[in-house]
């Protein structure tokens, strides 16, 4: 395997002195390194990764020195925008190195979501013209590194590395994200689950939200009606808004996390305008990106109270145990109008935690049954 520190000393030495990106599980030990090690003004984790990608731009104009730009592959659809009309040869031509997890990589087994992505990727790059290199636990790193940043300096513009599977070698981090509550996801999801109208309609984040969701409605011998969105992070409160628009009678739950809420803010406001009457939004709190290895999120630090007032929802509240959580629950049941409902939990999920043995069509047929009925 790659050393995680033979290999941030070998970007250090050719120029590197800014990372940003998203958190991706195929980087988590590198990622984690770079936290511990980079320091607050060289480490950056973003929103979405076409914001890694202006940011490591505006670094590389202000300082002249390179940027990383890290990322799980199915975060290039965030990032092709600012990679072709700002960072391309074509345009302003700034140079900088993509380092991407190669989720779904051809031959090796992962879930549904990343098939395509990984089927793609290599392709993907090819039709962005980004000259990349294959980094694996047998790969010289000092000679794709050497190739990696000559191209870069010869192009002035990104090239990237596409990282396999268990490519470096084990890190575990100095840094945790803060414990801003005793009570787990999972436990959160139970009480929903015996709070909400058994007739809502619930569309569930990616990651273990889904997971969790999945095994409880089997725990509790309940059919699989939910919809479970097991890929586009950030997209949740989306495909929850536009189910609401086509059954605007029925309640709608709304399970998102701190980091997909985050990615796509954008659909908060959009969703307010709307001005769903049966909108619930969920926002489970943890301050980590936890399914990819429990990097820090920015939500400790942003009031969504103030968030949701200013962007037009119409009530909001806060729990963190299962007597604020019911108490929550019923100050909201009312309301008419979007609502967003915090709910603080801490990190962490069962280590025999399963996934969803259905498909993903299966999903949106079972889901579809239910709206239908």
């Amino acid at each position: 395997m790659i050393d995680c520190k033979s290999f941030y000393d070998g970007l250090s030495a050719r120029g590197i002195g800014f990372y940003t990106g998203v958190p991706d599980s195929l980087l988590a030990n590198f990622c984690a390194y770079v936290d511990d090690h980079g320091g607050k003004q060289q480490h950056l984790i973003t929103a979405n990764e076409g914001n890694a990608i202006a940011l490591a731009m505006g670094y590389h104009m202000a300082t002249s020195n390179l940027a990383v730009v890290y990322m799980q592959n199915s975060g290039l659809g965030n990032a092709i925008n600012p990679l072709t009309s700002l960072a391309d040869t074509e345009v302003y031509r700034v140079p900088m190195l993509l380092i991407i997890g190669w989720r779904g990589e051809p031959s090796i087994k992962d879930e549904p979501q990343h098939v395509k992505q990984g089927r793609i990727t290599p392709g993907l790059l090819d039709v962005l013209e980004i000259p990349y290199w294959i980094l694996d636990a047998q790969t010289n790193a000092d000679e794709v590194l050497n190739a990696a940043f000559e191209k870069i300096k010869q192009r002035n513009a990104p090239a990237a590395l596409l990282v396999r599977k268990e490519t470096f070698s084990k890190y575990k981090s100095r840094h945790q994200p803060p414990v801003i509550s005793l009570l787990k996801r999972e436990e959160a999801l139970e009480h929903i689950l015996e709070l909400c109208d058994p007739n809502a309609l619930i569309v569930s984040t990616t990651g273990k939200t889904s997971r969790e969701l999945f095994e409880l409605r089997v725990k509790r011998s309940e059919s699989q009606h939910d919809f479970l969105t097991v890929g586009g992070m950030g997209h949740t409160a989306s495909i929850a808004l536009g189910i609401t628009i086509g059954q605007p009678e029925k309640h709608v739950i709304c399970l998102d996390g701190d980091g997909s809420l985050l990615m796509h803010m954008g659909a908060m406001p959009v969703i307010a305008q709307f001005g769903p009457k049966h909108f619930l939004h969920v926002l489970l709190n943890n301050g980590a990106h936890e399914s990819v290895g429990g990097q820090a999120t920015c939500a400790p630090g942003v009031d969504f109270k103030k968030l949701s007032s200013a962007v037009g929802y119409q009530a909001y509240a806060q729990a963190s145990d299962a007597h604020s959580l019911r108490t929550a629950w019923q100050s909201l049941a009312h309301i008419q109008g979007p609502a967003l409902l915090e709910i603080k939990i801490q990190p962490g999920s069962r280590e025999d935690l399963g996934r969803p043995t259905s498909t993903a069509e299966q999903n949106k047929i079972s889901f579809m049954e239910t709206v239908h009925a």
